[in-house]
Order: structure tokens, then sequence, then C-alpha cells
């Protein structure tokens, strides 16, 4: 049997760190973030954008192939916000409560069939050579009137995955990974890794990004 892939991680987040390895349990690796590796800025138009930004940067660093994501939370009764800008949605430095706390500010008011949303996560594998993979996945749900549960992190308190009456932080690792947006993008991910270890292939989705888009699936 051939030893699994080794990915070097982006995120320095270890709760994402553990939704991101059970998802590639049996297909590939996931090794820490190099402590000496500083702050990368992510400064990308769109989710892709900041995952690569990451992956490059990481893949660069060790000279290894690396492991990225982005996720959005788009709600639709703030025009698709926080969307690009959900880590840093309260402002630089801030943290997750302080997040969602303007979110809830942000929506006060706002009726329950209004308040509908959905993540969005791409990860991107990057090799030291150019090459890459991306891949997609997003749930669609609501915002919560208060935060509920205490797993999870970010906007988990708060985002009802539809359709379902639990928050994300309400959820086991195993049931909110089983839905999730991260783990559907993940798992779109290991199928294309799992193809590239097929003997003598190389589907079109392992590319040189300057080629141009990729063949991705639909977050």
């Amino acid at each position: 049997m051939s030893e699994l892939p080794t990915f070097v991680a982006a995120t320095a987040n270890p709760n994402k760190l553990i939704e991101m390895r059970a998802a590639l349990d049996g297909v590939a690796t996931l090794v820490e973030r190099p402590a000496g590796l500083g702050d990368v800025p992510e400064d990308g138009d769109t989710l892709e954008a900041n995952a690569r930004i990451k992956a490059v940067a990481v893949a660069t660093f060790v000279g290894a192939p690396a492991l990225a994501d982005d996720t959005g939370l788009e709600v639709d009764a703030l025009d698709g916000a926080p969307g690009v800008h959900s880590a840093r949605y309260a402002g630089a430095g801030t943290g997750d409560e302080a997040n969602v706390a303007k979110l809830l500010a942000a929506l006060a008011g706002v009726a329950p069939p209004r308040r509908t949303a959905r993540f969005r996560t791409v990860v991107v594998a990057r090799w030291p050579d150019g090459r890459e993979l991306s891949a997609d996945g997003v749930v669609e749900g609501s915002i919560a009137r208060s935060p509920r549960g205490g797993r999870g992190f970010g906007y988990d308190p708060v985002f009802v995955p539809s359709p379902g009456r639990l928050t994300f932080a309400e959820m086991s690792l195993d049931a909110k990974g089983a839905i999730s947006h991260r783990g559907r993008a993940l798992r779109e991910l290991a199928r294309l890794l799992a193809a590239t270890a097929a003997p003598g292939a190389r589907p079109p989705d392992a590319r040189d990004p300057r080629s141009g888009p990729a063949g991705g699936a639909d977050r």
C-alpha cells in the first residue's frame, strides 16, 4: 500500500486543523504549520485567492506541499457580508466573539425568514513546483438570534445548517463534518487526490494556476 501524501497545513487554528485531519483521514497526512512562518497577509478579493496566497506562502517556506483553506459566511440580509472579510469582520486583532456580536447587531430586528445565510470554503493544495488542486464546499442555513452550543469556532454558535435546528456549535465533530462547507470541500479535494494517485492519472484540476481557471467543484 502506497504511503499517504503529506501536506503542511497553512492554518494556525487548532480547531480547524482537527476538522481538516478528520476529513482527510486515510487520504492524506496533514502536519502542523511551521512555527517560524510569520503572518501571511490575506488580502485577496476572493476566498480562492486568499487560500492560494496562504498555500503558496507555506509551500515556498517549507519547500513541501501545502494545504490552505479560506472560508466566508454570506448573509443574504447583509448583501453577502461578511463574506471574504468574515475572519476580520469586527476589525483586525479581534476574535470570534467580537465577530459574532457584530453580526448579531447587524441583524437586530431581522425576522427569521430573512436570516438566511451560507458558509463557503475553498481549499487549495499547492506543490512547490506550482502545481495545485482546488475544491469548493458550501452549506446553506440561517443565523440564530443568539449563540448556542459550546463546540466549534468562528460563527458556529449562530449558524444553523438547513434543514435542522441545531447550530454547528451544538453538533459533534462528526455530525458537523458530515454536512459542513469545509467537510464538503475537503472530501472533494480527497477525491481529486485519490485520482492523482491512480497509475498514469493526472486530472485536469491538477494544474499550474497561471494556465487558467480550474474545473473544481461548485461551492
